[in-house]
């Protein structure tokens, strides 16, 4: 394999420093969604946690460092997970953590945030203006700033689910994966490639949120003027250039779904599988959905990613 910016080692040792409670989450052949759906489909359930996401593995690694090294405070730009998960693993090691989010966030997330006692700081745009205030933020006070994807540790605390799954499932030959900031599809990608390279990997992401997508098959990066989906969690609009490279040596292929498929995804989570997921966690199964072909008779494992969803929203999606 090509070299990215990941280590396998350091994958491994990375397990060694998150909390228990986020790894080795349940991973199981759901067959009630396979009628629907022409597959085989196992579900890795990244919710099962305290923070409802998986997005504390690699919290738990930069917090776990930078106690290490003493520093006592950081900041980070987060949709709504990404706050709450370091929020959580900074409060285990008594760092000060700051979150900047849109005000236009999911009030769940934001209500999760300040619960965990970090300091929340909202502006009046989008994510891509939060991370620029998180920038300004860590210049100004002198202290770490947490960038999802950028940040190694977020993506190497990620692959710990790719560890779990060439360790667990037998002769699975497709993983689809959520695709925003591309912590997640690097990190798991990366240890497809590297320890199961007949796996095929694709990521996933919304039509109205397309800019990874775009800069993937174009192999540069393309940015967007807006972002409009329901799925906030996968939402930007400027890649990361370091992020894309990796990218582009482990993902077999990106697509885009409509925003109609992510909800019927998410309904088919909800009557099939008992799960109440928030829209980035139903990308995998829209994928399949709209393209039943290309995955039928295969082994597809969807890693539902995220369940902390708006509920007033969730039931106005789903006409409930």
């Amino acid at each position: 394999m090509r070299e990215t910016r990941l280590n396998t080692a350091r994958i491994r040792a990375a397990r060694r420093v998150i909390d228990p409670a986020f790894l080795d989450t349940p991973l199981y052949r759901c067959e009630a969604l396979e009628p629907g759906l022409g597959c085989t489909v196992s579900i890795k359930l990244e919710t099962a946690n305290p923070v409802r996401s998986f997005k504390a593995r690699g919290t738990e690694v930069v917090a776990s460092l930078l106690a290490e090294h003493g520093r006592r405070a950081v900041v980070c730009a987060s949709a709504g997970n990404l706050g709450q998960a370091l929020a959580w693993s900074g409060r285990g090691r008594s760092l000060d953590v700051t979150v900047v989010a849109s005000r236009f966030a999911t009030a769940a997330k934001l209500d999760r945030i300040r619960a965990m006692d970090a300091t929340l700081e909202l502006v009046d745009g989008d994510h891509e203006m939060a991370r620029e205030r998180a920038a300004v933020i860590a210049r100004h006070d002198g202290i770490r700033l947490v960038e999802d994807s950028l940040d190694i540790e977020t993506c190497e605390g990620a692959a710990t689910i790719g560890l779990e799954l060439v360790d667990t499932v037998p002769s699975f030959d497709t993983v689809v994966i959520a695709l925003g900031g591309g912590a997640l599809a690097a990190g798991v990608g990366h240890v497809m490639k590297a320890l199961a390279p007949e796996v095929e990997v694709i990521c996933v992401q919304p039509r109205g949120a397309p800019a990874m997508t775009r800069s993937w098959h174009r192999r540069r990066v393309v940015t967007t003027d807006s972002a409009d989906t329901i799925a906030d969690g996968v939402a930007g609009r400027c890649p990361i250039p370091a992020v894309l490279d990796d990218l582009l040596v482990v993902a077999d292929d990106a697509v885009l779904v409509q925003e109609a498929s992510i909800i019927a995804g998410m309904r088919m989570l909800l009557d099939h599988a008992g799960l109440v997921v928030e829209p980035s966690a139903a990308l995998g199964i829209a994928a399949v959905l709209e393209d039943p072909d290309r995955f039928a008779g295969r082994h597809v494992v969807t890693i539902v990613c995220g369940s902390n969803v708006d509920m007033d929203a969730y039931h106005r999606w789903l006409g409930r």
